[in-house]
């Protein structure tokens, strides 16, 4: 959950919080930078708690927490749909973020490629069993998310925080989470073409074969061919409009 640390309060205060406090924080976040939009509608509770390894309940309790804040949209018998950032904005904190709005998509792709390269490379050599596992665990799921791109996302998003989390330095962590919220609505489009996220999650298999086998050179080429196919559907999306 590295990204809570960067939402208002800082980390000293959010060690304090609960674990359901810090999850409505994250999806909080999700809706704030585009990565859920108004419409969406959520995956089940059992879905969210196994995506982001909590417990049904904080999941509930979560999705109370936001629906309170009217940014969520909760009906009996219905799934909870997104209503939108109500009086949110986005941290202040999350500085990179606000200044990429205004860059060109090629320069943050350039930027964004550099970097990850050297965090996947340390993460090859540094990950753990557990987060290996995780992320084998996220692919499987995804597997069965192929025409559901709100849940692939979200995934998405765990399966990127826990790579850049294993790299173990938190300036590169947070910079290039940074990077991957760039221009999120438009990947959104890019997901819901035929096949988008099945090429995604063959990418993902590929960079936890490479993580597992400890080799940074091979770690990179697989998180390169990644962002090359990332880069590309999200360009063609901004074309399109």
């Amino acid at each position: 959950m590295e990204l809570l640390t960067r939402l208002p309060g800082g980390e000293t205060d959010i060690v304090k919080r609960t674990v359901k406090d810090q999850i409505a924080d994250k999806l909080a976040y999700m809706v704030l930078t585009g990565l859920l939009q108004p419409g969406d509608e959520l995956p089940s509770e059992r879905a969210l708690a196994g995506t982001l390894q909590v417990s049904r309940e904080t999941v509930r309790g979560a999705i109370g927490v936001l629906h309170a804040r009217g940014m969520l949209e909760v009906s009996q018998g219905a799934r909870t749909r997104v209503v939108g950032p109500g009086k949110q904005t986005l941290a202040s904190s999350v500085r990179a973020l606000a200044k990429l709005k205004d860059k060109d998509i090629d320069e943050v792709a350039e930027a964004r490629a550099q970097v990850e390269a050297q965090v996947v490379k340390l993460a090859a050599a540094r990950i753990s069993q557990a987060d290996l596992e995780r992320l084998r665990g996220l692919v499987a799921d995804q597997r069965l998310m192929l025409n559901d791109p709100v849940s692939f996302q979200i995934s998405d998003r765990e399966f990127h925080a826990i790579v850049y989390a294993a790299c173990g330095n938190e300036l590169l962590r947070d910079f290039v989470s940074d990077m991957y919220d760039y221009a999120l609505d438009y990947r959104r489009q890019a997901l819901k073409r035929k096949g988008a996220i099945a090429d995604s999650v063959r990418d993902h298999e590929r960079i936890v074969e490479a993580l597992a086998s400890g080799d940074p050179k091979q770690a990179e080429a697989a998180f390169a061919s990644h962002l090359d196919h990332v880069h590309t559907t999200t360009v063609r999306e901004m074309g399109a409009e």
